[in-house]
């Protein structure tokens, strides 16, 4: 079975959960015999001898280098421009990159041989339409998140809704991280529930060494937020639980690991609070530096306003690091040994925190039990589930 898969990002050029799910999905579909051809709207050094990689861009130019993300809004984007050193950029908005790269694909399907198109998120949306018309191939729509998600429902981009819809009802089936996400397709984007399967994320255990020894002296515990800093993930009810815990509890830093449209607001905040000597700000952090962030936290916090799965928890539970996670995520449907609470219960998130901080008991069983709770998790599972689904599609044809 050949796959054209289109995404926008793959590591080690990806920003967040997007690019992590793409890698551990494509390694394992590539396990079980499926040939991927991966295409991305920039080239650069990716590491990935298990499927090929097409820049998009090289229809009509042979190298493209862009700092797209998946999460940019258009002002982000314009604010990018500005930037020294300026990568070279071949639309003036997010919205003429995105056209660019649909319009590349429809080139691209020409020349690929393939059986079905799997796409993810609104960005390759239209992309994956135009090799559908080109071959009349089935189409796959993954959905990580929508743009209520990252609105958390308020100011919602029209043009990115109106992408995510057409798509939607374009494609022959959607692939959802989670029943969180698959009601809120059919509530928000009236796609009838056949018409959508549900599958989880996972993690991958390859390169994984929990127990390595950096010699870092502790002299405070550390209470971890990564994760982008914007309305979606709810740094700002982290902040809030942050000053309710310091009330009770001095020995403590609150770690920050991120970047976002809310950081300026978040450092405010903090000084607001009076605890801007206890919020520690990493920035956004390399692949290492986030391995190295989980193993020094003593408790991991996920406390986002509405998360399709929430890769970050299980990446914490991995590293042996308890967690604590907004109800109001996918992935608080599949782990059970991580403490859930709803994200806007900032006394209920720092009465947890602190009881994670003062029991010992409570904190190794997190740490032990969730561990080897999420080692069951194999991206094998969500790779055979979207086999089914090409099969199906392809059976139908």
């Amino acid at each position: 079975m050949k796959v054209l898969m289109f995404g926008w990002e793959f590591p080690p050029l990806s920003s967040g959960g997007l690019g992590t799910a793409c890698y551990g999905l494509t390694k394992s579909l590539s396990k079980k015999g499926v040939e991927i051809t991966f295409v991305l709207p920039y080239s650069g050094d990716i590491d990935a001898d298990f499927l090929k990689i097409i820049p998009a861009g090289n229809v009509k130019i042979r190298k493209i280098s862009t700092f797209l993300q998946p999460y940019m809004s258009s002002q982000e984007y314009k604010k990018s421009l500005g930037k020294k050193p300026q990568p070279k950029i071949y639309g003036s908005t997010l919205f003429e990159e995105v056209a660019r790269y649909t319009l590349a694909a429809e080139k691209i399907a020409e020349e690929e041989d393939f059986d079905i198109i799997h796409c993810h998120d609104w960005m390759t949306f239209g992309a994956g339409i135009k090799a559908k018309k080109k071959k009349n191939k089935p189409l796959v729509l993954h959905v990580h998140a929508t743009e209520h998600d990252r609105t958390g429902g308020h100011a919602v981009n029209q043009h990115v809704y109106d992408i995510e819809r057409h798509g939607m009802h374009k494609a022959d089936k959607v692939i959802a991280v989670s029943n969180f996400t698959k009601t809120k397709i059919m509530d928000h984007y009236g796609l009838p529930p056949e018409k959508i399967r549900v599958v989880h994320n996972a993690v991958d255990f390859s390169q994984h060494y929990y127990n390595e020894d950096f010699g870092i002296k502790k002299t405070d515990r550390i209470v971890l937020f990564l994760g982008r800093i914007t309305l979606q993930k709810g740094p700002d009810y982290f902040v809030h639980a942050a000053k309710k815990v310091l009330g009770h509890e001095k020995n403590v830093k609150f770690v920050i690991a991120g970047s976002g449209d809310m950081e300026p607001f978040i450092i405010e905040k903090a000084a607001e609070l009076g605890i801007a000597d206890k919020v520690l700000f990493a920035g956004f952090l390399n692949q290492d530096d986030v391995e190295r962030a989980y193993k020094m936290a003593d408790i991991y916090v996920m406390p986002s306003v509405s998360e399709p799965f929430g890769i970050t928890a299980l990446e914490a539970m991995k590293y042996k690091t308890p967690s604590i996670v907004s109800k109001q995520s996918g992935v608080s449907e599949v782990v059970r040994h991580c403490l859930k609470v709803d994200f806007w219960d900032v006394d209920e998130m720092s009465s947890k925190i602190i009881a994670l901080l003062r029991y010992k008991p409570l904190h190794e069983t997190l740490k032990e039990d969730g561990y080897f709770e999420v080692k069951r998790f194999s991206w094998d599972t969500p790779a055979e589930k979207c086999i089914q689904v090409y099969n199906e599609l392809i059976s139908k044809g």
